[in-house]
């Protein structure tokens, strides 16, 4: 029995190597595992549901095949597909799950979120996450146009990465009394998260007793995939040649 978790592939129709390496996975590798967790920012972007381009429909077909075929699909929105919803799910077969969930793992309750959250240091990124997660501005950006909406994602995208050359990559790193404080809320011992692209197990001990925070892997120059049975966690690669 195993679970997989992947997160940060940033799928966009330029990187058709990480594209190819997912394909791989979701066809040779997924279709054995129990249940597979996306936490997040499985797209560089995603526009809307709305969006029906041959490369959107292709990652489309990838989950419906894998959901049918029988196994479970979980998708946690990340920080550049938060725009992902009930329409996606209902067309490939994923349960779309809250921003921080407990699960149970082989016994082991665990806490998952894509980890954006945790960055709390980043004070200007979380005021720019509160503002885009409004539902009202959700509501009224799902009404525009296609064309339009990604005429303005580019731009907001511009901006992104402009405000993020100019950070220390300590501030885009999560706040450990924020991982502490979400563990303790949640009561768990174990924490899988992406976002930060700093794939490691940490572990250290605290009021609570021994804890452990898994950080998933980008998938920039290799995949990385998060395996989970019975008996152990492990972090793996996955070259994108075949």
């Amino acid at each position: 029995m195993t679970t997989l978790f992947i997160s940060d592939l940033h799928l966009s129709p330029a990187r058709s190597d990480i594209t190819e390496c997912f394909v791989r996975f979701m066809r040779d590798e997924a279709p054995h595992a129990d249940a597979l967790y996306v936490l997040g920012d499985l797209f560089e972007f995603w526009i809307g549901d709305d969006d029906q381009t041959p490369f959107a429909n292709q990652i489309r077909s990838e989950f419906k095949r894998l959901t049918e075929s029988g196994v479970a699909v979980y998708f946690v929105q990340g920080n550049r597909d938060f725009l992902l919803g009930k329409r996606f799910c209902k067309q490939t077969g994923i349960t779309l799950l809250a921003d921080v969930t407990t699960i149970d793992l082989y016994g082991r309750k665990a806490v998952i979120l894509h980890g954006d959250t945790l960055c709390t240091d980043d004070v200007s990124y979380q005021k720019f996450r509160r503002t885009v997660h409004q539902p009202w501005l959700q509501w009224l950006f799902k009404r525009i146009p296609w064309m339009i909406k990604k005429r303005i994602v580019a731009k907001v995208q511009s901006g992104v990465r402009d405000d993020k050359s100019h950070k220390s990559l300590e501030i885009m790193d999560v706040n450990q009394e924020e991982v502490e404080k979400v563990m303790a809320q949640y009561q768990v011992t174990l924490m899988i998260h992406g976002h930060t692209h700093r794939p490691n197990v940490h572990h250290f001990e605290n009021a609570q007793g021994q804890m452990t925070r898994i950080v998933l892997g980008d998938w920039y120059q290799q995949g990385s995939v998060l395996r989970v049975t019975a008996e152990r966690c492990e972090l793996q690669t996955r070259p994108f040649t075949a």
